[in-house]
């Protein structure tokens, strides 16, 4: 893993050189430059990998106002370098930048997905959102997107989740449709159609996000790809 920098450390020559080579080489930004993982999710929000500095100017030249990072901040004094190209850049294209962090791995909590519907509701569209590769937490950030913000069908707003964009149902982020398959045997039980009011009331009162992660199953060639091949973050 590529040691973290401050901010200050950031502005120096030398950091700002360790800092592409965290974007290119350690985030695998150079394969990005041959594997386009953005997709347009409605009129007004699009869903991709990590941009680097080019990416964010091409995106503001087409409207972008809102930018939301999906891989969080790791600590409150440092990060790596991929983190303060992409807030620096966004500071001097004058886009915002939020940062709200997903996790691939972990059934969501209640506060997630509470607290990303607020997000949706509060920023400046256009916006795009993001995690490392464009698959997993950029999947359900979308899928949510679409369903809570969009009033989209559930069933359509899951496509968001799927092998076209790099996501393993099989392997340890799994657990992301786990979840939403949990929530459909609810509504199937309760006799009704999915609806964003059925689900968040679900989420707050019968959703158990500890009891998730001991029945999911992933198999073991889907957590090989996840894990070893893929690297997921």
């Amino acid at each position: 893993m590529p040691r973290r920098m401050t901010r200050e450390e950031f502005q120096t020559p030398q950091g700002r050189s360790r800092a592409w080579r965290s974007l290119m080489l350690d985030d695998h930004g150079l394969l990005r430059k041959v594997y386009d993982n953005t997709h347009q999710i409605s009129d007004k929000m699009w869903r991709t990998f990590q941009p680097s500095p080019a990416d964010l100017e091409t995106w503001a030249a087409k409207g972008i106002r809102t930018v939301i990072n999906l891989r969080g901040l790791r600590r409150e004094d440092e990060q790596e370098g991929f983190y303060f190209l992409e807030e620096d850049t966004c500071q001097r294209l004058g886009l915002e930048l939020i940062n709200f962090r997903a996790y691939s791995r972990e059934a969501p909590t209640k506060e997630f997905v509470f607290g990303i519907k607020e997000l949706f509701e509060r920023i400046d569209y256009p916006a795009i959102l993001h995690c490392k590769s464009g698959a997993d937490r950029a999947g359900i950030a979308s899928a949510l997107y679409l369903f809570l913000y969009e009033g989209r069908p559930l069933d359509e707003a899951l496509e968001q989740l799927s092998f076209k964009y790099g996501h393993v149902k099989q392997g340890k982020t799994g657990i992301l449709d786990y979840f939403f398959d949990l929530y459909r045997e609810a509504a199937t039980q309760a006799g009704v159609e999915p609806s964003e009011e059925h689900f968040l009331h679900w989420v707050s009162t019968d959703y158990d996000q500890e009891s998730v992660r001991p029945n999911f199953k992933p198999t073991a060639l889907g957590s090989f790809i996840t894990e070893t091949v893929l690297r997921r973050e």
